[in-house]
């Protein structure tokens, strides 16, 4: 049984032939934001990402897809991820089973909210999942964090999206018939998201997607360590002037801007 966060609602989920606990914080009147947490799991950064999301105004939505809340176990989950058939790990041009199960909690989350546009973050494993997410048409600020799909050595792994090529297509189509924009974020010596993944996603969607590229190089500027990979979430520093809380500025400012928040 999932544990309890403090200042959190939770409750079970079931779709898709699948049930996972969902953590809620924030209120009905407030722009709903769907965050998917990360390898090694629902981390207390992950945690409090989402506290943070809220403060600056936004209904928060975060399911569990393993683990533990507040814990490191990148041991444990990486194993259970590894042997899971919800995450689509090492195949090219295929979306994560769960991906589905996440389409119907963001429709759950645009209904309770009266039917407001909602924002969805991924994140590592499920980064590429905002590809899928943003076929829907309540999507409309789809965020993906140093997506990391599939894991693999060869440069075509390298490249490839992580996603069904019908819905890719379907994505890329709304994006162009809607103006509607994706934003990516990266560490530039990221092993697991490297730029060529960036690049299709620019040949894909042009303009319409504004990447955020942190220098992670030997001798940057500001000491990232060239292993940096969680943008938002481990490897943010929380100083006004240092990259990754730009970062963390430019996708709150993202999501009042597609969510009109007006703020």
């Amino acid at each position: 049984m999932a544990e309890n966060i403090p200042g959190f609602l939770q409750y079970d989920f079931h779709a898709e032939g699948t049930t996972k606990p969902v953590y809620q914080l924030g209120s009905e009147g407030q722009p709903p934001v769907v965050l998917m947490h990360e390898l090694p799991g629902m981390v207390p950064e992950c945690v409090a990402l989402a506290r943070e999301l809220h403060e600056e105004g936004f209904a928060v939505t975060m399911p569990l897809m393993f683990g533990q809340p507040n814990q490191h176990a990148i041991v444990t989950n990486t194993l259970r991820i590894c042997l899971s058939r919800e995450f689509s790990m090492f195949a090219k041009g295929k979306s994560s089973p769960l991906a589905s199960w996440m389409r119907a909690l963001c429709r759950k989350a645009h209904e309770e909210s009266g039917g407001r546009p909602i924002g969805v973050i991924g994140m590592c494993l499920t980064g590429n999942f905002a590809l899928t997410l943003m076929v829907d048409e309540f999507v409309m600020a789809p965020v993906m964090s140093q997506p990391s799909l599939p894991v693999g050595f060869s440069q075509d792994k390298h490249e490839d999206l992580g996603t069904d090529p019908a819905i890719l297509e379907q994505a890329v189509r709304r994006s162009q018939e809607e103006n509607l924009p994706l934003l990516g974020l990266r560490f530039t010596c990221d092993p697991l998201c490297r730029g060529s993944r960036f690049q299709k996603l620019e040949e894909l969607f042009g303009e319409r997607f504004r990447k955020i590229e942190i220098d992670s190089s030997a001798g940057n500027p500001h000491g990232i360590p060239r292993a940096s990979h969680a943008v938002l979430t481990v490897h943010r520093v929380k100083e006004p002037n240092h990259p990754t809380q730009q970062a963390f500025r430019e996708v709150v400012a993202f999501l009042h801007e597609q969510l009109q928040t007006n703020s």
